[in-house]
């Protein structure tokens, strides 16, 4: 069967371009993603804890409802649901500006803010009681004491479920292929369509992401062997 491996037309000039095409656009939607899951997770991990009853149920609720509703689904909401509810320019812009980027980046970093939350939330929880007593009595308010004492502690703390979150996150991103992201997994798809050369293109596929997912699990590996030395 070996034998009959062909992998001469999925590495041909433009089959090569189209998949480091397809590996560029992957990272710009992880990384735009990504910026956009944390950003929206400290700030609702910050407001739990500040133990207002109302802001505690708004946030369980966003966590909630991301937490149990599937990705794809997320995504299907906000290229075709939510857009019919903008005026037509609004739409006609969106849809001359890369509107599937632009969807695919907000519903994959609205959901993954759910489980960063959570993360961070951890770790702040995991920090020791006196930090915050110790940020208060030097004068600082709760937000610099947050800022500067508290979140720096709770990141390390959290860092290991954050890069295993960062990890899903980037392979969530294949799920944009199903409103038209040209990511790497579209690319794929497009390149097999093209050879018809089925296991070759999909094994490559499966090599790229095995080889990212283990690039962001060393680096995330290495970042918190640092937190570590430098909290000692």
């Amino acid at each position: 069967m070996l034998a009959h491996l062909d992998f001469s037309s999925v590495f041909a000039a433009k089959n090569l371009q189209h998949l480091i095409w397809g590996v560029q656009y992957t990272a710009l939607l992880t990384l735009t993603s990504w910026v956009l899951a944390v950003a929206l997770g400290t700030v609702m991990a910050t407001l739990r804890s500040t133990d207002n009853p109302i802001i505690e149920r708004l946030v369980a609720s966003y966590v909630a409802y991301h937490q149990n509703v599937p990705m794809l689904a997320q995504l299907f909401l906000w290229y075709f649901g939510f857009t019919t509810l903008l005026p037509e320019s609004a739409q006609a812009w969106i849809n001359t500006h890369g509107g599937e980027f632009i969807f695919a980046s907000i519903a994959i970093g609205l959901c993954m803010a759910a489980y960063y939350s959570e993360d961070i939330r951890s770790g702040l929880r995991a920090v020791s009681p006196g930090q915050h007593e110790a940020a208060r009595s030097l004068g600082l308010s709760f937000a610099k004491s947050m800022r500067y004492v508290i979140l720096p502690q709770g990141f390390r703390i959290a860092m290991p479920p954050f890069i295993n979150h960062t990890v899903v996150l980037f392979k969530n991103t294949s799920l944009a292929m199903a409103i038209g992201v040209a990511e790497l997994t579209y690319t794929i798809r497009d390149i097999e369509n093209q050879t018809f050369r089925t296991f070759e293109v999909y094994l490559v596929g499966t090599v790229f992401y095995l080889a990212i997912s283990l690039g962001l699990m060393g680096v995330g590996a290495a970042i918190t062997r640092s937190a570590r030395i430098l909290a000692r």
